[in-house]
């Protein structure tokens, strides 16, 4: 027979799923089911999580791999625990060098000047140490396997392949993208349901896995990120890579209709979601497919949005202080800025007052929220030759206007997009959430907690509901579902354009602990989600 395998000509369906000793979401069912095998072994949902996040790397290249960032949520023993994975800036890497390369805007988003010191390695290690039940190297095991010997590839991410291979064919030919086209376009572009081999990543697997992660800091792939980078003329060095570590951070967090909706502190931008919500609280809403609410939702959004790119950045060098965004005097002000007509968005005067996805959950009551990403599809399209190590272009997350907050500096971590979130209720876990999508992250979460919380929705319908994006200025994307809308959000002066591509509105997991000490999850119909559980 012969179909398309990411057609989808009817209304599908996905129920609930219900678990009680352990539960895996994420967008590759391979994975999902490898961090359950890791639970059935004896591990806990820390465990999990980790050999979870390390097949994504094979599974799903297109949204993360080796040399991505990672953060995290972990409730372990009644307290949420944040751990920040993200790297900073090379050393050699200045805003002055990047202008001498031609740039004059913004970071390119591909080749070297991207690249900053990847994080996830680090991460998996970090939470191991402090939460971590089985040994560290088996939970690689599942993740060289699949590398080695192969696995059918899933339909959304074969659709993603393809199209990254339009993002990067007028790359082919140059020096330091040869790797990057030997390591995934050898063999063409890959289809749906074909196999996928990765030899290279399964041997710098098993160098991680042998030395808790060390090697890609201090040993033999250190050594050959910085002897590729000199090569090609990269600014990473293997210094760079010797003097980082995943560090572990605070969570934020803000009350929304009686729950604590927790995010990772700057340099991440989940803080954008709660400010959005803080700001959305100060209205009433009668139901959730309505002109005025989606209205409302979008004010707030761009607000808070134009916000968090002002003045979010490494938390060392951030002007302005957490705790005024997260303020009820923020909100309050930004509100009544809010009427009937779309607004153009600036910034608040402070002085006048293509990334992966998981969630896991053992019996103990341990919980995960983990996000990972190499950031745009592929990240910047260099690949270490022989290791498989794909780095991230988080980079072109910078400024290079020198009065920003977020101006690129070296040792500077830049503004990052990727997201874990996590819902308490009375000083309990209510359970991990995420919707991964570049600039769409917090979006996601804005929307899809609404939908449980303000609007009643079960987490498999907050996840299917249809979404709206804003992208700047006055423009906005509805996605097919909210189209019927459109008409009366131009009337009140929004720039609407209605998006066939579900890719581009976020891919979302979903676990959360019920009054009966059960386990429900959803998993997102814009993904190869799958759920694992027990």
């Amino acid at each position: 027979m012969k179909f398309n395998a990411i057609s989808s000509n009817y209304p599908s369906r996905r129920s609930l799923v219900y678990g009680k000793r352990g539960m895996v979401c994420t967008t590759q069912p391979l994975a999902a089911q490898a961090g359950l095998d890791i639970l059935k072994k004896g591990g806990n949902a820390i465990d999990a999580a980790i050999a979870t996040a390390i097949c994504m790397t094979i599974l799903e290249p297109t949204s993360n791999g080796l040399g991505s960032d990672a953060f995290a949520l972990v409730w372990v023993k009644d307290k949420l625990h944040g751990l920040n994975g993200s790297g900073h800036a090379p050393k050699l890497l200045t805003a002055e060098h990047v202008k001498g390369k031609g740039a004059s805007d913004e970071v390119p988003d591909r080749g070297w000047l991207p690249v900053t010191v990847p994080g996830a390695p680090s991460a998996w290690a970090e939470i191991h140490k402090r939460f971590g039940k089985l040994p560290f190297e088996e939970l690689f095991e599942a993740a060289i396997d699949l590398a080695e010997n192969g696995f059918a590839l899933q339909p959304i991410t074969s659709f993603l392949w393809a199209e990254s291979y339009k993002t990067f064919e007028k790359y082919k030919g140059q020096e330091e993208f040869k790797p990057f086209f030997e390591t995934f376009f050898d063999n063409g572009i890959p289809k749906a349901g074909s196999i996928v081999k990765l030899p290279n990543h399964a041997k710098t697997l098993r160098l991680l896995a042998k030395s808790y992660c060390e090697a890609y800091y201090t040993g033999e792939i250190a050594d050959a990120i910085d002897a590729f980078s000199q090569q090609t003329c990269g600014c990473i060095r293997k210094d760079d890579l010797s003097s980082y570590k995943a560090e572990w951070v605070e969570p934020i967090k803000t009350n929304y209709q009686g729950y604590e909706v927790c995010e990772i502190p700057p340099n991440g931008h989940g803080i954008v979601a709660l400010m959005t919500l803080n700001i959305l609280s100060k209205f009433e809403f009668d139901t959730r497919d309505s002109e005025e609410t989606v209205h409302k939702q979008l004010e707030a959004m761009k607000l808070g949005f134009t916000d968090g790119k002002t003045y979010i950045a490494d938390s060392r060098h951030m002007k302005t202080e957490v705790e005024f965004l997260l303020s009820d005097e923020y909100a309050t002000k930004r509100s009544k800025e809010i009427g009937e007509t779309a607004l153009m968005p600036k910034p608040i005067d402070v002085n006048c007052g293509g990334t992966i996805y998981l969630a896991t959950a053992d019996e103990e009551g341990n919980m995960v929220s983990f996000i990972q990403s190499n950031y745009k599809g592929f990240g910047s399209g260099i690949v270490v030759p022989g290791y498989g190590i794909a780095l991230n272009n988080r980079g072109n997350c910078f400024s290079l206007d020198s009065a920003a907050d977020n101006y690129l500096e070296p040792d500077k971590k830049p503004y990052h997009t990727i997201i874990p979130g996590f819902l308490l209720k009375d000083n309990k876990a209510v359970g991990p959430f995420g919707v991964m999508g570049g600039f769409m992250q917090p979006q996601g979460h804005v929307q899809v907690i609404m939908n449980m919380i303000k609007f009643g929705l079960n987490p498999q319908e907050a996840l299917d509901a249809p979404r709206w994006q804003w992208t700047k200025e006055k423009d906005v994307e509805l996605e097919i579902g909210h189209e019927a809308l459109a008409e009366g959000l131009r009337r009140r002066g929004h720039n609407v354009v209605v998006k066939e591509d579900f890719t581009e509105f976020g891919r979302g997991q979903i676990i959360l602990r019920t009054e009966d000490d059960t386990l429900v999850g959803a998993t997102e119909p814009r993904a190869d989600g799958f759920i694992a559980v027990w």
